[in-house]
């Protein structure tokens, strides 16, 4: 389905990230892998994983919230395998409090990391992806549609992915290049393990689903916009909650 296809995911260490990579790499993509250098081992144990079931994947270091480093990995990227055809926009963290009591550096590394990670890591793989008339998924949450309590950073950087998305795909369309992303509800990951119980259980109360997602549930909605059989879809944001969007 992605046979011969070159795709670059940030954030590919573990969680979403690695579900993202090891669902794409079996659909015969080659996976450049990208996180920062203390996720190495990580990112080693990803790698290995794909080879060992017959795919093509390398490991590349790079703070996304930098742009000389995300603009090298771009450049390391295409001497490795010759182009980026798909970029999956995933690498995020979370400084949670209330804006009160929010610091000014909870808030910038936020924005940092998931909202400029993303001009930072399109904009230097875009030149590849309009040669190769590829596309780019961006993964941002339902809060940056809803909003949620204690997470102002998170939540405008979210919603400003949705910006982006709708804009950037109006810009590069007519070129061959689709834009989209997803919004996630609460998934199993190491963010939500730290979540405070009687959290967890009111979200699972309001999620129709009565359940947290899997990694692997939103790999799928991503490996399904990567591929050709999303060939007329751009601008769009797919809810994946279990329907706690209602």
């Amino acid at each position: 389905m992605l046979k011969n296809k070159i795709v670059l995911i940030t954030g590919a260490s573990q969680g979403i990230g690695k579900a993202i990579a090891l669902k794409l790499a079996s659909l015969n993509a080659s996976i450049a892998l990208n996180d920062i250098s203390i996720q190495e081992e990580n990112l080693k144990k990803t790698k290995e994983e794909i080879e060992k079931n017959g795919g093509i994947a390398e490991y590349f270091f790079a703070d996304v919230s930098k742009f000389n480093e995300t603009e090298q990995m771009a450049k390391d990227i295409e001497t490795k395998f010759g182009r980026i055809d798909i970029l999956v926009n995933n690498a995020g963290i979370t400084k949670d409090r209330t804006f009160a009591k929010m610091t000014l550096e909870e808030w910038q590394r936020v924005i940092d990391i998931n909202l400029n990670g993303i001009f930072n890591c399109t904009k230097a793989a875009l030149p590849s992806i309009i040669l190769n008339q590829g596309n780019i998924i961006s993964i941002s949450s339902f809060s940056g549609e809803r909003g949620n309590f204690g997470q102002t950073n998170y939540t405008a950087a979210k919603a400003g992915i949705i910006g982006f998305t709708k804009s950037l795909s109006k810009e590069v369309g007519k070129l061959g290049v689709r834009v989209n992303a997803i919004a996630p509800g609460f998934i199993e990951s190491k963010m939500a393990d730290a979540t405070p119980e009687e959290i967890k259980i009111m979200v699972k109360k309001l999620t129709s689903l009565g359940r947290f997602g899997k990694p692997e549930e939103i790999a799928n909605v991503v490996a399904f916009l990567a591929s050709d059989n999303a060939s007329f879809i751009t601008g769009a944001v797919i809810d994946v909650t279990g329907g706690l969007s209602l």
